[in-house]
């Protein structure tokens, strides 16, 4: 395959007679043949390449041509769709191999005939005139479509709260009892899966699958010579989601529901399902009220241990579980009566072997604390929410590798300055061949760095005041989108607010799109179409952005993306770092911190053409010590502290004449990139 490889990227290969204005890039290349030595020695490669190498072509080409299956799991749907609909066909072609390829997600993402059936028949499931509408929209598609996606289906958003009622879940499915079973979509996807050449997944049902296993549940996934996790900088925080569990009091409330309408319709006079499900409801709606104290909480929620009130929360959980002790016992008896009933039962005991690791005697909670695992508690709006996750999941992780299977990580950030020892110890690969390849972008003429001077520090009153006032001059003069990433939910209401004001006190036409008021999606589709606009979002927009040319030409960073102190899981890391005689904040936090400050600068430039400036508020980037391991890790940017150098910055590539910046000397304080 070496040979083919060479030809497929080289300046007359078949990519080139079929994409246009198609050149060879080195990295790209290098980085093919290193995906084809691993797949040849059955090794692990961590690989970050940087924006505009090419990885994803890098790496689909020797998956195509290697012999055997392959599967690619993305960190998005998105990047999963992109990879089936436009890269794969457009590389079969390109390639002329007979090769079938498959798309495969999760059982929520396909519409459940059964499920739609039953919500047909039930007025009451819909909550609005909306939801009316949104119901015709999805029987027409089931009944037309070759696969149940709803990302096929435009005119219902995928985010929309009845596909909740629409698709199945892995309780709630009847399996090969359903009536429907021979028109599942689900089952359908997964039998195109085993048979498939290359199978695209996502890292979300990857995770699933693993869980499954630990369960001992059959595999979901094929098997396969090779595995590819693209964006595989999400995998540590994917992984520990999907490794642990939580409960709400959502599903304690769908699984009363469930038992009563299951009982009353298929099992009447059998039991007193009403004084059964109205148990199992109060006890959830008692659990939530033994927690009121967390209304006081960081973060509304609070360690198992740290719990305010925890005699209060036993009772409740003891009360609860008893509930569903009840409801297992009297379901089991007549689950054989029809399939709803036995959909209801799993629903229930799921719920009941989940609930077990929160009473202090039970032997799931002792083998929970003997692991190493942490549980929070979590208050909502209208709901409260249990969670359990591995302290570490490097163990759970790795060891899943198939004999003789080959895998390949690879993201545009991976390492801290070049180190990948953080991410490799976070999974457990510490055996992994490592190897990074730099963007071939000219960023010190492309981008500029820019930390003001004057700013206070992040916990200051005036902090976000200053900030956007530093703002404002530079959206005001560049005519391209601004996208400016906050680090949490409540700075982007304030920043989204100051910027309007703003723009009204100088009689500035702007668009402010803010997150929160309309679906991610949405909003980036007009970004995107309506230049000039100007878009404020939190932790999903940092990552998965891509909008080149003029409609971004500013990114504004408020401050270092530490994560927060309240998170049970970081708290519990560091405390266990802290006992094994390490430094939490050097060894945990700084990297963590590094490597999202480098995907949130990642945004601003996507391909040779694209210029702009990357504003960063927090001063500590580079008054502090620390803040050289944060600046070395960004591009090579110019830089500059001064916001009249930034202002001529974007006048100048406004009149297609970049400012000539040193980038060989420090800029104004600011030391040069290595």
């Amino acid at each position: 395959m070496q040979q083919e490889l060479a030809e497929v990227f080289s300046e007359h290969g078949p990519l080139a007679r079929v994409v246009e204005q198609y050149r060879p890039r080195a990295a790209q290349a290098e980085l093919a043949e290193a995906v084809r030595q691993a797949l040849q020695t059955h090794g692990t490669l961590v690989a970050e390449a940087g924006t505009g190498t090419g990885k994803t072509w890098a790496y689909l080409v020797p998956a195509l041509l290697g012999q055997g299956k392959a599967l690619v799991s993305t960190g998005t749907r998105t990047l999963q769709d992109q990879l089936y609909w436009r890269d794969l066909p457009r590389l079969r072609e390109a390639l002329a191999l007979p090769v079938s390829i498959a798309l495969l997600k999760g059982r929520g993402n396909y519409v459940c005939h059964y499920h739609l059936e039953r919500l047909q028949e039930d007025e009451r499931a819909l909550k609005s005139r909306d939801e009316m509408v949104q119901l015709r929209h999805i029987v027409r598609f089931a009944q037309q479509s070759k696969s149940g996606d709803k990302a096929e289906l435009a005119s219902v958003p995928e985010d929309a709260d009845i596909w909740h009622r629409a698709t199945s879940t892995r309780e709630n499915c009847l399996g090969q009892d359903c009536p429907r079973v021979k028109d599942c979509f689900v089952l359908k996807a997964r039998r195109q899966a085993q048979d498939a050449d290359l199978v695209v997944v996502n890292h979300a049902l990857f995770m699933a699958d693993l869980a499954l296993r630990e369960e001992g549940v059959t595999d979901l996934l094929p098997a396969t010579n090779l595995v590819v996790f693209d964006e595989a900088h999400q995998l540590p925080a994917v992984a520990t989601r999907f490794l642990g569990n939580s409960l709400s009091t959502h599903q304690l409330l769908d699984a009363s529901r469930m038992l009563e309408a299951a009982g009353l319709a298929q099992a009447r006079g059998l039991a007193d399902w009403t004084k059964i499900a109205k148990g199992l409801e109060s006890a959830a709606r008692a659990l939530r009220l033994s927690v009121a104290g967390l209304e006081n909480m960081p973060g509304r929620r609070a360690t198992l241990l740290m719990l305010p009130e925890r005699s209060a929360f036993d009772e409740a959980a003891e009360a609860l579980a008893s509930s569903l002790e009840e409801a297992v016992e009297q379901l089991t008896e007549v689950q054989d009566k029809h399939p709803d009933l036995a959909a209801a039962l799993a629903q229930c005991k799921t719920c009941f072997q989940t609930l077990e690791r929160w009473r202090p005697d039970a032997p799931a909670a002792r083998q929970a604390a003997a692991q190493g695992w942490v549980q929070w508690v979590e208050l909502l709006t209208h709901a409260v929410r249990l969670h359990s996750a591995p302290l570490s999941v490097a163990e759970l992780f790795s060891q899943h590798r198939q004999e003789g299977q080959a895998w390949v990580l690879t993201s545009a950030t991976l390492s801290v300055n070049g180190d990948f020892q953080h991410f490799l110890q976070q999974l457990g690969l510490q055996d992994a061949q490592t190897a990074r390849w730099d963007s071939p972008f000219d960023y010190a003429a492309q981008g500029l760095l820019f930390v003001p001077e004057r700013l206070p520090l992040p916990n200051h009153p005036r902090f976000y005041n200053d900030f956007v006032a530093t703002l404002l001059p530079l959206a005001a003069v560049t005519e391209g989108g601004v996208l400016v990433l906050c680090t949490t939910l409540r700075a982007v209401e304030k920043v989204a607010q100051l910027l309007q004001e703003g723009f009204k006190k100088q009689g500035v036409q702007r668009t402010v799109l803010q997150q929160g008021t309309a679906a991610r999606s949405a909003l980036l589709e007009q970004f995107r179409s309506q230049r000039g606009t100007v878009l404020v979002g939190s932790a999903s927009f940092w990552e998965g952005i891509d909008v080149p040319g003029e409609a971004l030409t500013l990114v504004a960073i408020d401050k270092l993306p530490f994560a927060p102190p309240d998170d049970p899981v970081l708290e519990a890391r560091l405390e266990a770092c802290r006992r094994e005689g390490g430094n939490p904040f050097m060894d945990y936090q700084l990297p963590e911190a590094a490597i999202t400050l480098k995907q949130g600068a990642g945004r601003l430039i996507r391909t040779e053409a694209d210029w702009g400036v990357l504003m960063v508020g927090d001063t500590r980037l580079v008054e502090k010590p620390y803040g050289r391991v944060l600046w070395r890790g960004l591009p090579p940017f110019s830089r500059t502290r001064q916001l009249e150098l930034a202002l001529d910055f974007i006048e100048g590539h406004r009149l297609q004449a970049t400012p000539s910046l040193e980038t060989s000397e420090p800029v104004d304080g600011v030391p040069p990139a290595t």
